[in-house]
């Protein structure tokens, strides 16, 4: 299997690795009163609602 001639730089190695990062979780106001002002995006409150409608089968 064929190997590196020389070790790459620090700066070589760096520039590899620039697009390592992390993103924020995204939160939205929580439309339905009574509730947590703000909750993760694209996921269901605890009363049961997503995007201002009852879920199905959802029981009190």
């Amino acid at each position: 299997m064929p190997n590196p001639k020389r070790k790459h730089s620090h700066a070589r190695s760096a520039k590899r690795r620039t697009h390592y990062t992390t993103d924020l979780p995204e939160i939205t106001p929580n439309k339905h009163a009574g509730g947590e002002p703000f909750r993760p995006a694209h996921t269901a409150s605890t009363n049961g609602y997503y995007k201002g409608r009852r879920l199905p089968g959802f029981k009190d």
